[in-house]
């Protein structure tokens, strides 16, 4: 049986041109090659998997490269390239730093720098995950690498650049290599899967290269689990099964239920990806992507940004056409709030169900398609209500006309318009003629379904006036003169009410509970209330105010006092005594000490 090599290894990049998403990087570095300035060490830091440690060794492939090409790569036919290949290359030197941390391993590699090349023109030193050497082999390693030989050249890779003494980045030229985009990972898969022999389609390769979240190895080992889970022959929907992935097309039926209406079905289908063991949450992150991909495919500036295949891009293009702009913004905003709370929640799945009813009842309701309305049962109230808000109007005015006549009547003793006014008399029977006609002309319009519609008026009219209604009501509410609470209260309930507030607000603002508790409040008379600050920057804190307050007026019953500030004034400083103060203070108190002093013949300060 043959030994297997995995993909990440047997097409692991052997020349700066097969490198995959860092062409800025592997061409400074052959311009670098061909142009005789190599620098004495580089650091190449960045995320895992796009290729740090095999440029390393690619450079010191190449700078020891007796026939070079023209275009800076190795031959692979030298003396030197070949012991490279084969692993025997005496002037490379590879060290874990994740293992190899102490000071010890350090000098060893210092002791080595002094020895020369033996074939080749360089001697390269590449240690790897540089950040977990400790602080004194980093100390150690200060002077080689500031002032290594001519031959020596130092290439250090680490994920984790922060983690590295500024001391050792100023000795470096520092390289930042990026995540690998998820159209190069598909690329790059559909040459492996080609070379294998591997049936792949897009959309497969498309999901893998996503979840390798731009790391080309991991995005390499996920395609031999796929060749190993299905063959020669991998399909979207044995990765998405493989993966734990949710299908795209979950995402496309709820943004279309959620436009027509359909309750039921977005339960259902909510039910169905619970019941196949999807986690809610990346339910949630999973919509989020879908509506920021919606958004972005409203415009054709802005759908290059969508990183999919053109089949599914087409989708998004065809589905955003039919979302509203601010359909979509709402519905971010509020998936993006069910991200947030989503640990807090108790109940995950409700959680995650009213989410989504807030997103169809919300902006969604108001700005739904019209041709897609007739499909969803939830939606025919909304559509008849502007053809019945438009019929009561003529009713409004004809209730309005006889409303103005009985104050024009009034006017018109005092004013000679006394015509006028008897002439709408006389126009009120021509005005009921029309109204005679009225009760005739629902009779044409009874086999029409608008029958229902006198039904639904008050249902819809009464649901938005009641939320109109209801919203001038608490602004009326805010608006109303709080009641009077005059309940008298002592200094001892005036203390616990105010202790009780600052033990209560300092979770909210430490430093104000403190500046409040520092000193007790006095009650003088029956309504003022008399506090001490440090100094007047107190009465800037209005919420603090506000909430001392409210806490006093709840506790206490009572809402008449007034809360008066006096800012505490500083205690004189007391000046330090020096030692022959000291004994004069206490030689006029006790007039013995001198006398001591003159019998024991002390003499200096005491």
């Amino acid at each position: 049986m043959d030994n297997f090599i995995v993909s990440a290894r047997k097409y692991r990049p052997a020349t700066f041109d097969t490198v995959v998403g860092q062409q800025s990087i592997t061409t400074t570095l052959k311009n670098a090659i061909r142009n005789h300035s190599l620098a004495q060490a580089y650091l190449f830091c960045g995320p895992r998997g796009v290729g740090k440690t095999t440029c390393a060794r690619i450079m010191a492939k190449t700078i020891n490269c007796l026939h070079p090409t023209e275009n800076m790569e190795a031959c692979n036919e030298c003396e030197s390239c070949r012991s490279f290949n084969n692993n025997a290359s005496f002037n490379i030197y590879e060290l874990d730093a994740a293992s190899n941390n102490s000071v010890d391993d350090i000098r060893n590699l210092v002791e080595q720098v002094r020895i020369p090349p033996q074939i080749g023109q360089y001697k390269v030193y590449i240690i790897d995950e540089v950040h977990m050497l400790s602080k004194d082999a980093f100390n150690a390693f200060l002077k080689t690498l500031e002032e290594p030989p001519a031959y020596a050249k130092f290439i250090l890779a680490t994920t984790e650049k922060h983690k590295i003494i500024p001391t050792i980045l100023s000795r470096c030229q520092i390289f930042d290599f990026k995540r690998i985009t998820i159209e190069d990972i598909e690329k790059h898969l559909a040459y492996v899967a080609q070379s294998e022999g591997v049936n792949a389609e897009p959309e497969a390769l498309n999901i893998i290269a996503q979840k390798a979240d731009g790391a080309l190895r991991d995005a390499l080992s996920i395609f031999d689990q796929m060749v190993s889970f299905s063959g020669k022959d991998i399909t979207y929907k044995s990765v998405i099964e493989n993966l734990n992935v949710l299908d795209y097309d979950y995402y496309f039926r709820i943004v279309d239920d959620l436009l027509q209406g359909n309750t039921s079905d977005i339960l259902l289908l909510v039910n169905d990806i619970i019941n196949k063991g999807f986690e809610p949450q990346h339910f949630v992150t999973g919509m989020g992507n879908h509506l920021r991909s919606l958004l972005v495919s409203k415009d054709q500036a802005t759908v290059q940004l969508l990183e999919v295949s053109e089949q599914l891009r087409q989708r998004y293009v065809e589905q955003a056409t039919r979302c509203p702009l601010p359909f979509l913004v709402k519905a971010l905003d509020i998936n993006n709030q069910c991200d947030i709370d989503y640990r807090a929640a108790g109940n995950k799945r409700l959680h995650l169900e009213i989410n989504l009813l807030k997103m169809m009842f919300g902006e969604a309701k108001q700005q739904t398609v019209l041709p897609q309305n007739p499909q969803a049962g939830g939606v025919n109230p909304p559509q008849p209500q502007p053809q019945v808000q438009v019929k009561p109007q003529p009713q409004v005015q004809t209730q309005a006309k006889p409303q103005i006549q009985p104050q024009v009547q009034p006017q018109t003793q005092p004013q000679p318009q006394a015509q006028p006014q008897s002439e709408p008399q006389k126009t009120e029977p021509q005005k009921l003629e029309p109204q005679k006609p009225e009760p005739q002309k629902p009779e044409p319009q009874s086999p029409v379904p608008q029958q229902p519609i006198p039904h639904s008026r008050p249902r819809g009219g009464g649901s938005t006036i009641s939320i109109t209604s209801s919203l001038k009501d608490a602004e009326k509410k805010e608006e109303e003169v709080e009641p009077t609470w005059d309940t008298p209260f002592t200094q001892e309930q005036l203390e616990a009410a105010w202790l009780e507030f600052v033990n209560k607000y300092k979770k909210i603002s430490p430093n104000f509970a403190a500046g409040l508790g520092k000193y007790t409040p006095k009650l003088i008379g029956a309504k003022e209330i008399h506090f001490y600050v440090d100094n007047k920057l107190f009465e800037n804190d209005t919420e603090g105010m506000s909430a001392l307050r409210s806490h006093l007026k709840n506790t206490l019953h009572n809402n008449q006092f007034d809360l008066i500030s006096e800012v505490m004034e500083k205690p004189a400083e007391i000046e330090a005594y020096t030692d022959k103060e000291k004994f004069e203070k206490l030689a006029e108190a006790h007039p013995e000490l001198r006398k001591l002093q003159m019998e024991l013949k002390l003499e200096g300060e005491l």
